[in-house]
């Protein structure tokens, strides 16, 4: 799917031509956390280029995932997500490009590691540049509230040499946190007073004044110099198969700094499964990194965005949000609206073709979709990838995309449909236990019962005894689209009101399946359409013009 989508944004001119784009996949087997990953990439550098890797400049961007908390990106990639703005239209990926552009120029050999799904934006004085030019690892700083440091990464600095002031400024870290409480970012003397530089930690009680406008500076991209990437690559090829979950953040940067202790190696409170061996291989990391700096390049005049889930992405693409305003993110682009449509606010509109007599309400998000006459969708809903060519009430706040299957060589459809409120991410591990799970606000036993569905461990995908609404198998199997987007929201209606609508008759899917048998040809196909027809009409348009 990524090299399909790489390759028709090169044919049309959308990215850069003079670099290489590679694509990597994780290994098969346990899966091995984006630390992994990074490991398995210098791998593969090497393997496709020989000693000539540790001359490259390299942008690492992790977009793996399953996508759980925002499923419009699960089947074709994070880094592909659509933003409303550019004509055609800028996904994530030409962001990071853009947001990036100068760094290369500063940057010695080495890699630039970042996530898919997160915004960095900053503004620095005229003379001051990014430069990521010193060994060892040098990661950006962001200040922000005590609250987001529980989430993120969290520098301690030496004080000695930080001010808090001016735009950008390289200080060394005294030890890295990951995801902290507040009392042990107040104990290591991470919290700063905004506009000040960080406090001995003796600076007063942790009620007293100072703690109502403190900062702690957090984590975002980070660099690893060409030769502690040849020791990194070193340690992995001696250990053979990697079989635990790595954090590049965690298990990384916490090694760094003359702070640093390896107390972390065996906190595993962070982690999503525990692994065996998960701890010898953090100890052995932590042997092979002490003593390298980290630098931190602290951005004082910077902010930090996450779109990774269906209420982030709603409030920064409709709602009046800064980055709304910074990125001058429009209520509608590269999209056909009608002629009568009145001028939209509060509103995203990517790649679609809506049709006269539809009508879509305030704060909801339609992508790459064509929407006909005749239907409605509520507030504060997402639809993607669906053609809607029936007379129909979407809800407020509802989920809806479709993706394109392939079954027994058939192409098939099928549309996950939720709240976007529902957690796709929850599980439980009994069969009594799945009225726990929720579904627009239903249990998802009653909802079983509307649907004439059988509670049964045969009901779950997956090797693995995850029961929840991500594995439920509920999705009808349909030969068209537009069939596919009906049935899915009769589904629906029948929860809303409490009446039976039968799929006994369906195969159905879980979302963990569709994207085991998604068909990306067709689904690329569906959008390279709405494209080729937005573009006829823009052409037609300027010479009418």
């Amino acid at each position: 799917a990524f090299r399909e989508q790489l390759a028709e944004k090169l044919r049309r001119g959308e990215l850069p031509r003079g670099v290489r784009y590679l694509v990597c996949a994780d290994p098969p087997g346990p899966r091995i956390g984006n630390g992994g990953s990074t490991l398995h990439v210098l791998r593969f550098l090497e393997e496709q280029y020989g000693d000539q890797w540790t001359s490259f400049t390299v942008l690492l961007i992790h977009s793996g995932g399953c996508s759980q908390r925002l499923p419009n990106a699960s089947a074709l990639g994070k880094i592909f997500t659509a933003l409303p703005l550019g004509d055609p239209l800028y996904q994530m990926l030409e962001l990071k490009l853009a947001m990036y552009i100068d760094f290369p120029r500063h940057m010695q050999p080495g890699v630039l590691v970042t996530c898919s799904d997160d915004i960095e934006l900053y503004s620095t004085g005229l003379t001051e540049t990014v430069a990521f030019d010193r060994p060892g690892f040098t990661a950006l700083a962001h200040p922000s509230d005590v609250a987001v440091g529980t989430t993120h990464g969290v520098f301690v600095l030496d004080p000695s040499g930080f001010s808090g002031k001016g735009g950008l400024e390289c200080v060394s870290c005294y030890r890295f946190l990951h995801k902290p409480d507040v009392e042990t970012m107040q104990r290591s003397g991470a919290v700063c007073v905004r506009g000040d530089r960080p406090q001995p930690s003796s600076s007063g009680s942790r009620g007293d004044a100072g703690m109502a406008s403190g900062c702690v500076y957090t984590d975002s991209v980070f660099y690893i110099h060409h030769s502690t990437a040849k020791r990194l690559l070193m340690f992995y090829k001696q250990m053979g198969t990697l079989c635990c979950e790595i954090d590049a953040y965690g298990d990384f940067l916490q090694a760094l700094g003359p702070g640093a202790t390896p107390d972390y190696t065996r906190n595993t409170s962070n982690v999503s499964k525990e692994d065996s061996g998960l701890v010898e291989v953090r100890q052995q990391l932590y042997s092979l990194l002490q003593g390298t700096a980290l630098n931190v390049i602290v951005l004082n005049n910077s902010q930090f965005y996450h779109i990774g889930t269906t209420q982030e992405y709603l409030f920064h693409f409709t709602a009046e949000s800064k980055l709304r305003f910074e990125l001058d993110l429009q209520p509608v682009a590269f999209s056909i609206l009608p002629g009568t449509a009145k001028p939209l606010g509060q509103l995203s509109i990517m790649q679609s073709i809506l049709e006269p007599g539809c009508v879509v309400e305030p704060g909801s998000v339609i992508e790459y979709s064509r929407i006909g006459p005749g239907v409605s969708v509520g507030k504060g809903s997402i639809v993607s990838g669906s053609y809607i060519n029936f007379h129909v009430d979407i809800p407020s706040d509802c989920f809806l995309s479709s993706v394109s299957v392939k079954i027994n060589d058939r192409v098939q459809y099928v549309t996950m449909v939720f709240s976007v409120g529902d957690d796709l991410k929850k599980s439980v591990k009994l069969l009594s236990d799945i009225r726990s799970l929720q579904f627009f606000g239903a249990s998802l036993p009653e909802c079983l019962d509307l649907w004439g569905v059988e509670a049964s461990d045969q009901l779950f995908s997956g090797e693995d005894t995850r029961l929840g609404l991500w594995t439920a198998r509920i999705f009808p199997v349909c030969s068209t689209l537009t069939e596919s987007v009906r049935m899915s929201l009769n589904m629906l209606s029948s929860v809303q009101h409490m009446s039976a609508f039968k799929l006994s008759s369906f195969q159905l899917l879980s979302v963990e399946e569709m994207l085991t048998y998604k068909d990306v040809e067709d689904m690329l196909k569906f959008r390279k359409q709405i494209y080729d027809e937005i573009s006829l009409q823009r052409q037609k348009e300027k010479s009418d013009f």
